[in-house]
């Protein structure tokens, strides 16, 4: 097989099932379902997740593979987030077969749902394997298109059209951020390849152009992690969008954003560690104290679990602060298990709200556990694990980023993000008093029927939760063979100096 085509072969397998989608969806009758179609989406995400494993095979005995004149590098890193990108899809398109069921909320266009799904992933994935910022850049804009999309997908609502509206002109501007970044890149380095960008910035002659070119990327970036002060646009296109779209939206976009963030910043720019991580620290710290503070104010539960995500962007902002191993596998292993718990508790939502989203405020999940008590069980375990309670994937998440935090003398840093934490449990646990501790009202709506291959999906977000919280040797394993390839140990250097104001 071509070194080429090897390179990119989840990336081609999800192009093509997304083409093939496409096309038997254009030969349908309106009113005939498109489960199957999501069967084959399915079936093209495992092939997908097996082909990331083959490359895993390969690298594993022949080293990291390179394709298209070394603008695409597959490494244990970018297969790690193949596999996360892999498997967040598949949780999120077996939970979503019978969310656009033309018979019950009368939508005829849901292959489109499907494709568009791995379309994005295909996007995210590029982004992931991609060290020339070009490249990296034609990823983001593949996965943003199919996210903007997808946000309005439930077209006959206006908080659906208002929610891909702001994200698509909010995420334009951000793009002009990380373009602006890139050409400031190649205006200080010559080059928009990462590792020479790495040996550009440590002799360039233009350290101010330099060292703006890293904060422009930041800022680009930021907003795809939904940092504040980048944040603006999350909780109104959290809302509006569909509930298993922003499952997806929140964690596999996110996880493709930060393992960019990790390779521009510790293999693009240490140079520039003193410069970066000042912003790293102040983006942490907003996010964690805007996002907690936010959703206090909260009764719309897809805007409080949208501020909730804005203050986990920043307790994964603190690892960056690491400049060891143990650091930046704890990046790793959290982005794993923000992913585990977030997606589950999002498609929780979408079971027990239906395609309508009968349940929106805290009010309406009054008494649910008497209802539905496994969905309940299942919201509160992921709560749980959202507030860092022991034995869960968000416990030791939030163990091995503050530890390596601590471990590099940012102390006061971690005392913010633990006195966030506690501010968080208040409103995850007002969640979870009204799902247990309230009485049924009377006029409640009903909720709909889980399906087997949703209750897999969800059940599978559960035990991984937990599995990373019990059981979270694996998987660190894995981030620390990733680790070295891809952000070598960081040797102190001394930036070029700024020029005299």
């Amino acid at each position: 097989m071509s070194p080429n085509l090897l390179a990119i072969l989840p990336e081609v397998t999800l192009t093509l099932t997304g083409i093939l989608v496409m096309l038997i969806e254009s030969l349908l009758f309106p009113g005939q379902s498109r489960k199957f179609l999501g069967w084959i989406g399915i079936l093209g995400t495992l092939v997908s997740g097996l082909a990331a494993l083959w490359q895993h095979v390969y690298v594993r005995h022949c080293g990291p593979l390179t394709g298209f004149y070394d603008t695409i590098q597959v490494d244990n890193f970018s297969i790690f987030f193949h596999l996360l990108i892999a498997a967040i899809v598949l949780i999120t398109l077996l939970a979503s077969l019978d969310y656009f069921d033309p018979a019950t909320n009368g939508i005829t266009h849901a292959g489109e749902y499907f494709a568009l799904v791995l379309f994005g992933a295909t996007g995210m994935m590029f982004m992931t394997c991609a060290v020339e910022l070009l490249m990296v850049f034609i990823g983001l804009e593949i996965s943003s298109i199919s996210t903007y999309i997808l946000a309005g997908f439930r077209k006959g609502q206006a908080t659906a059209s208002e929610s891909s509206l702001k994200y698509f002109l909010l995420g334009s501007f951000a793009t002009a951020f990380f373009l602006y970044g890139i050409a400031l890149c190649f205006g200080a380095t010559g080059s928009t390849s990462i590792g020479a960008i790495a040996t550009g910035l440590a002799t360039t002659t233009t350290p101010t152009m330099a060292y703006l070119a890293v904060a422009m990327v930041l800022i680009g970036l930021g907003f795809k992690v939904s940092a504040a002060p980048f944040h603006v646009w999350t909780p109104d296109v959290y809302q509006g969008a569909p509930a298993p779209v922003v499952g997806l939206m929140s964690t596999a976009p996110k996880a493709a954003a930060f393992a960019v963030l990790l390779r521009f910043l510790f293999n693009a720019a240490p140079t520039y560690r003193s410069h970066w991580i000042l912003m790293v620290e102040i983006l942490a710290i907003l996010s964690m104290c805007i996002g907690n503070l936010g959703a206090l104010l909260q009764k719309d539960v897809k805007r409080l679990l949208a501020y909730s995500s804005i203050a986990h962007a920043g307790y994964l902002l603190v690892a960056f602060t690491g400049i060891h191993q143990d650091a930046v596998s704890g990046a790793l292993f959290y982005t794993a298990a923000y992913a585990a718990m977030n997606v589950g508790a999002f498609l929780v939502l979408t079971q027990l709200s239906g395609f309508n989203e009968d349940l929106r405020t805290l009010d309406d999940f009054t008494g649910i556990a008497l209802k539905r008590p496994y969905l309940a069980a299942l919201l509160g375990f992921f709560l749980l694990s959202l507030i860092g309670i022991p034995f869960t994937g968000g416990f030791f998440g939030k163990f091995y980023v503050f530890s390596g935090a601590i471990h590099n003398g940012y102390i006061g840093l971690v005392i913010v993000g633990l006195a966030n934490s506690g501010i968080g449990c208040y409103y995850y646990l007002r969640l979870l008093a009204a799902l247990y501790t309230r009485p049924v009202t009377e006029n409640s709506a009903p909720t709909p029927k889980l399906s087997a291959p949703a209750a897999i999906a969800i059940t599978t977000a559960a035990l991984a939760t937990l599995a990373l919280g019990i059981f979270p040797n694996p998987i660190l394993h894995l981030v620390q063979r990733a680790t070295p390839a891809t952000l070598p140990a960081y040797t102190e250097a001394t930036p070029a100096p700024l020029p005299p104001q």
